[in-house]
């Protein structure tokens, strides 16, 4: 997934330049296509931050009343 939205971003990064160049570097068209790009990049890094679960995690998922899952209240 990550590829896939990797290519998104070079692919609408090509498209702002191509806008730019089309309707001047202070043109609306040129603002959106780039707040396009910044808006792809933010969506990559938020999957990044993404943690995988450890196998005691995916344990509980699918046994969430056994011992090892117990949450306590102190």
């Amino acid at each position: 997934m990550s590829n896939d939205i990797q290519a998104k971003i070079d692919q609408e990064r090509q498209a702002a330049r191509e806008a730019c160049e089309t309707s001047g570097p202070g043109s609306a068209e040129c603002a959106v296509a780039w707040d396009t790009v910044e808006e792809l990049q933010a969506e990559a890094a938020h999957q990044k931050q993404k943690v995988s679960k450890n196998s005691l995690q995916e344990y509980c998922d699918d046994n969430p009343d056994a011992l090892e899952c117990r949450v306590y209240d102190n």
